[in-house]
Parts: C-alpha cells; sequence; structure tokens
C-alpha cells in the first residue's frame, strides 16, 4: 500500500509520540519531512532530528522530542490544514498569524518551505501544510 499523505503521517506520528512520552521517533525520510522537522526544529519544538544511515531507499529520519521541565509536550497541538483531497492555498496577505503569534503556521512556497511569518515577510504566498502550538 502506498502513503498518499506522508506528511500527514510525519505528523500523526509525532502527535503519538508524545502523548506516549516517547523522547524520539523514526520515521521514513523524504526532503519534504526533513524540511518539516527542520521548521519545527528552528521554532524550538522538537529537540533535534538526523537522517540516519542506511539503505538509500529505506532511509529513516529519527526525530527527538522536546518536553518542558515537568514532563509536558511542547507541542500542544499539531494539525494538518492542506490534505490531499483539499488543498488550502493562501496568499502572501491572506496568511494569518497562528494563535495570535504564539503558534507557527509551515507553508510551501515557491523559495521552500517557510513558516508563516516568514512568507508574510517575503511577501510569499503558497499551501499552508500545517499549524502548530
Amino acid at each position: 500500500m502506498t502513503m498518499t499523505d506522508p506528511v500527514a503521517d510525519l505528523l500523526s506520528r509525532i502527535r503519538t509520540a508524545y502523548m506516549a512520552k516517547h523522547d524520539r521517533l523514526d520515521v521514513p525520510a523524504s526532503k519534504l519531512k526533513l524540511e518539516v522537522c527542520r521548521i519545527l526544529k528552528e521554532q524550538g519544538y522538537v529537540e533535534s532530528f538526523q537522517e540516519l544511515d542506511g539503505d538509500p531507499v529505506k532511509k529513516q529520519l529519527r526525530v527527538y522530542l522536546r518536553y518542558t521541565p515537568d514532563g509536558e509536550p511542547l507541542i500542544r497541538s499539531i494539525k494538518r490544514i492542506s490534505k490531499p483531497g483539499r488543498r488550502v492555498y493562501k496568499g502572501a496577505e491572506e496568511i494569518r498569524p497562528v494563535l495570535n503569534g504564539l503558534g507557527v503556521g509551515i507553508i510551501s512556497t515557491s523559495l521552500g518551505l517557510l513558516t508563516d511569518s516568514q512568507a508574510r515577510q517575503r511577501r510569499v504566498g503558497g499551501e499552508v501544510l500545517c499549524e502548530v502550538w
């Protein structure tokens, strides 16, 4: 069976790993997933990530999760916005801050994956992949 939405799979695995209080998780790697993890790390939602060496066809991405000092997950909600059945595109002026700027939106633009604030600064729109807070 082929996976129709690898980004939704990544987000679901992150959500599940946080609920199970895991310190890391492994997912099949792709360039898009690497970029999503890069943004999550830049924004402080995950500790780090790395691509595991191995068979080039079955490359794995290891994501290290982050918790508050009292053990609460840093990600309260991680939600897929644009889905294969219903794509969501926004122009630069239509992109709104997530949770009044407390969260982050990940947007696929012609300049690569950007956060919602980066997309507004650079005045580019694109497909709204997900929202995290």
